[in-house]
């Protein structure tokens, strides 16, 4: 494996301290055999409040291509597993069932305004499946590298056939382990398997709400996974993530007007990000107390400051092409608006410019964004910097509101 062979794209300056260890990481990576141990993202892990669980399946059930498989049921969780396909990560929506349960989570999100509004309401990291646990695991530890020890991962409720790392400085995000073969079938190894009758009535209804649409045969898997982090950890949380995945360094952009930058890893296994969805950085350019000094917005450090550092959004990719005389992002959009869901700002971009893209509302189950992409025939590239600006300051003028709205709750 080379994990250095891929060009690198945008204008986004890094340093030479980041430039040194881009290389010396992945030259290491690549020598141990993690990078072709390590494969594709399996799942993805979300956890919502008590109570929320239901409306945010359906919520999914509408909005993505996921659909409910089964509940895992233990003593403080219910677990949810959505599936696409073996093809495409799982996701596990956990509902705390005890509002009263406190743990390690949950203290990541009481330390920000409004993320302690919803302290249970996190996206928590990706499972990676591996080819041989063991020695991913030693080696990792070898590089200090820091896991949850199996009475943790009991006491916390997680998958016990899975190695967990503790949650990472920069993201707050966890990463995990496991050894599957890719012909096996994926079985989480936590609690009874249930199917939820109130779960179970949601998700259909939603399913033949979106096939009525024609919504299913547009909207298609995940294409990329994006995190917020705080200016100063941006170099840091990105070779963190290479040094626990088997991601390259795709190149970073600078969203000057946004006081921003995006910066983007993708897998180095599968072109394809429906199997392995990209991992996003965002970072504000200048820490906020800098800010009445340089005269430009921050909603990227803003948003940090006022959740913590976490996942912002999951993008999924709508199909290319036309119905009833309109891109299929925009009748996408249209057909989810009629059911009450809400976006940001309009579609934005264009043929021309090779891709159109949009923001929903937050989630008011679990905080999470949706973006929806449509990138146009032999579009070369991943995004444009007018949307992603465009993008940026929508979500900020958001979170100025519930901003406003918990402080006034407070």
């Amino acid at each position: 494996m080379n994990s250095l062979i891929h060009p690198r794209h945008g204008d986004k300056a890094n340093s030479a301290w980041f430039d040194e260890f881009l290389v010396r990481l992945l030259e290491d990576r690549d020598r141990t055999g993690l990078t072709e141990m390590i494969r594709e993202v399996d799942a993805l892990m979300i956890t919502v409040e008590p109570g929320c669980s239901v409306a945010y399946v359906s919520e999914l059930a509408l909005m993505t291509p996921y659909n409910y498989l089964v509940t895992l049921e233990s003593e403080s969780h219910w677990t949810h597993v959505l599936r696409i396909g073996m093809n495409s990560p799982d996701i596990l929506v956990r509902e705390v069932r005890n509002p009263d349960l406190r743990g390690i989570f949950r203290s990541l999100n009481e330390v920000y305004p409004i993320g302690a509004h919803k302290p249970n309401s996190r996206y928590m990291g990706e499972i990676f499946r591996v080819t041989n646990l063991h020695e991913v695991v030693e080696l990792q530890k070898s590089r200090e590298v820091r896991f949850f020890n199996q009475d943790q991962i009991r006491k916390l409720e997680l998958p016990g056939n899975i190695a967990i790392v503790k949650p990472s400085s920069y993201t707050h995000n966890i990463v995990g382990y496991w050894e599957r073969t890719s012909e096996d079938i994926r079985i989480y190894s936590l609690g009874n398997s249930v199917i939820r009758d109130d779960v179970n009535r949601g998700y259909l209804e939603a399913k033949e709400t979106q096939a009525r649409l024609g919504l299913d045969k547009l909207i298609q898997p995940i294409d990329h996974l994006a995190t917020r982090v705080f200016s100063q950890n941006r170099e840091v949380a990105i070779l963190e993530y290479l040094t626990l995945s088997s991601y390259f360094y795709w190149g970073s952009y600078d969203i000057a007007n946004q006081n921003s930058s995006t910066n983007v890893t993708k897998s180095i296994h599968y072109e394809d990000e429906s199997i392995s969805p990209a991992k996003v950085f965002t970072a504000a350019n200048h820490p906020h107390f800098v800010n009445h000094l340089v005269g430009l917005p921050s909603p990227t450090e803003n948003f940090v400051r006022n959740y913590g550092p976490r996942l912002h959004h999951i993008a999924l990719s709508v199909m290319d092409g036309e119905i009833k005389g309109q891109a299929n992002i925009d009748y996408v959009v249209d057909a989810i608006k009629s059911k009450g869901k809400d976006f940001l700002l309009d579609v934005i971009g264009s043929r021309e410019e090779g891709l159109k893209q949009i923001f929903s509302s937050a989630s008011e189950h679990s905080s999470l964004i949706i973006e929806y992409v449509q990138r146009f025939g032999d579009f070369d590239g991943f995004f444009t910097k007018q949307n992603v600006a465009d993008l940026t300051h929508a979500a900020g003028v958001e979170e100025n509101l519930q901003l406003l709205q918990a402080e006034s709750d407070s």
